[in-house]
């Protein structure tokens, strides 16, 4: 059975609804590491860049991106839906039916240090937030969820690849979202750890080539902020792979059909496998568009809003279901080629 609730707050807030918008573009501006399928393992790596094509690597393009994400700006972000294709069709090869190997986790990690700020109450996290982006397709500005993740760098959150990529058509590569930020336990307006600008993506290739939806998942490295890594300032979620696809899990974001996206919300039950020859794993939570790239978390401790990560906000079918890319030894492979990036 599932629970649904909104996050307790320690102020009141309100913030524009989140959502982001899959598209088809251009050329990448990054090349793959290997083939391209659909159900792929192989992953692309991209530098962050702005709207007018700079990288992201210094505090002179996080100045310009404060600029940028305005109030207004944010307010008027357009919330975009999460609909996915139907599943597969059976006998394609490149599903995978099941675990690629043994169940592993890697360990969650608490804030470095703590600085006066008050802590949240139960199932607000201030390893989630929000993330803002520019579509370079359309040149507008969308919103979705991630959540910042343990690893070497302590540099690292996790999204959909469609938060960062548009995808990609038969083979053409999307292009790189743009104006990448993202704002630890964002609400109203309030960006209580400031505001954490994209330096490299990392996606599937089958993601990036063929809006492949089983490796809608993206690794983001973020610049520290006036000195501080973000996994230092609000923790850090670890990361589960190749579990059971029935598992009890805690479904964290900013969906924009729950208070206008406004507040953190979280939706607990037990998943179960989408399809019989779909390795995605989904949860009746009914979150809609601005909850993609949010965090499903095994064992989410609600003193202190972390958990392992063991999927992430894809899309939403019939009924209300909400669907997650399977986390495998694809993923794992994913995490240890970002995760030291710095």
């Amino acid at each position: 059975m599932r629970q649904l609730r909104r996050t307790a707050l320690l102020s009141l807030a309100s913030l524009a609804s989140l959502a982001l918008i899959v598209g088809s573009g251009g050329a990448s501006v990054a090349q793959p590491t290997g083939g391209a399928r659909p159900g792929g393992a192989d992953t692309v790596a991209s530098a962050a860049r702005l709207s007018d094509g700079t990288g992201v690597a210094s505090r002179k393009e996080t100045d310009r991106l404060e600029r940028y994400w305005t109030p207004e700006r944010m307010a008027n972000a357009i919330p975009a839906d999460l609909r996915g294709p139907a599943a597969r069709l059976a006998g394609d090869p490149a599903w995978q039916p099941g675990p690629t190997g043994r169940p592993g986790t890697t360990p969650a990690a608490a804030p470095a240090r703590r600085d006066g700020r008050a802590a949240p109450r139960v199932n607000e996290s201030a390893a989630v937030g929000k993330v803002y982006f520019r579509n370079p397709v359309n040149g507008l500005d969308y919103m979705c969820s991630a959540a910042a993740i343990n690893s070497p760098s302590k540099q690292m959150v996790t999204t959909a690849g469609h938060c960062v990529n548009t995808g990609g058509v038969n083979g053409a590569a999307g292009q790189w979202m743009q104006n990448w930020v993202y704002i630890p336990r964002y609400r109203s307006g309030a960006r209580p750890f400031g505001t954490y600008a994209a330096l490299q993506y990392r996606a599937f290739t089958s993601w990036v080539t063929h809006s492949d939806f089983t490796r809608d998942a993206a690794m983001v490295t973020t610049l520290p902020l006036n000195g501080t890594k973000v996994v230092n300032a609000t923790g850090g979620h670890g990361l589960s792979w190749n579990f059971s696809r029935n598992q009890p899990m805690a479904v964290m974001g900013y969906p924009g059909n729950r208070d206008s996206g406004e507040l953190q919300w979280i939706c607990q039950g037990t998943t179960r496998q989408y399809g019989f020859f779909d390795p995605r794993i989904e949860l009746q939570c009914d979150f809609g568009g601005g909850s993609s790239g949010g965090p499903w978390l095994r064992e989410f401790n609600a003193a202190n809003g972390l958990g392992s990560q063991n999927g992430v906000m894809s899309t939403i079918g019939g009924g209300g279901w909400n669907q997650s890319p399977y986390f495998d030894d694809a993923v794992k492979a994913m995490f240890d080629a970002q995760g030291s990036v710095t």
